[in-house]
C-alpha cells in the first residue's frame, strides 16, 4: 500500500455500525457469526438513512469460503424501525426481516461488469485483511426499507380527495361548464351482433 492509499484509508469516514471480522478465523467449514448495533450505533444510522429512529438492528450470518479470497455471506437481517406514513405522515413502528446473499470480492479483482450481472448473486469488494459485518447489514438495511412508507391499514383515500369514477364521467367540463362528452358514451352499450342459426 503507497502513501496515498494509506492516507486515503486512514481518513475515511467510519461507518456508524461496524464490526469487522478478521479473515483468518474463517476456516475451511466456514464460519457463523452474529452481530447486533448499539444504542448509540443505531441512532447513527438512523440518522444516515434519513428515517425516524432504529429500534433494533441484528443480522446473523454464515460465512463460506472461495477461492482467490473470495467469501459468500448468508444472512437472516431483523430491524425494527420507525417511520413516518407518507399519506397520513404518523409516526409508525415496522419490523424488517430479510434473508440475503452476498459475495465478498477483495477490492483488486472486484469488476463492475460481473457487478451488473442481474442473475449472478451480489457481489461486493471488500479491502485488507477483514469483512465488516456490520457495514454489510448497514448496506442491506438501506436496501429493504421502503421507499414510500405506509402505516397498516391507512389507504389512499385518506390523502387523496378523488372523486368517484361515475361521477368524474358525468361533470361538466370546467373550462366551458358543458357536460362530459365521455359521461354520455360511458353509459352507452355495444348492441350485441346477431348470429343466424337458420
Amino acid at each position: 500500500m503507497n502513501d496515498a492509499q494509506e492516507f486515503s484509508r486512514s481518513h475515511a469516514p467510519q461507518p456508524e455500525f461496524s464490526r469487522r471480522l478478521m479473515l483468518n478465523r474463517i476456516g475451511h467449514e466456514g464460519l457463523s457469526e452474529t452481530v447486533k448495533a448499539n444504542q448509540d450505533e443505531r441512532k447513527a444510522l438512523a440518522r444516515r438513512l434519513g428515517i425516524l429512529d432504529l429500534h433494533e438492528l441484528s443480522c446473523r450470518f454464515r460465512i463460506f469460503p472461495e477461492a482467490s479470497d473470495h467469501f459468500v455471506l448468508e444472512g437472516i437481517l431483523t430491524a425494527r424501525v420507525v417511520l413516518e406514513c407518507v399519506i397520513t405522515s404518523e409516526t409508525f413502528e415496522d419490523v424488517l426481516n430479510e434473508s440475503f446473499a452476498v459475495r465478498l470480492v477483495p477490492a483488486r479483482r472486484f469488476s463492475e461488469e460481473n457487478a451488473s450481472d442481474l442473475d449472478a448473486i451480489d457481489e461486493i469488494p471488500y479491502d485488507g485483511n477483514a469483512l465488516d459485518l456490520g457495514e454489510i447489514t448497514s448496506e442491506q438495511l438501506a436496501l429493504i426499507l421502503p421507499a414510500y412508507p405506509r402505516k397498516p391499514g391507512a389507504a389512499l383515500e385518506n390523502a387523496v380527495d378523488e372523486a368517484p369514477r361515475e361521477a368524474a364521467e358525468e361533470a361538466p367540463d370546467e373550462a366551458s361548464g358543458r357536460p362530459n362528452p365521455f359521461g354520455a358514451l360511458a353509459g352507452l352499450s355495444v348492441p350485441k351482433k346477431k348470429t343466424d342459426l337458420s
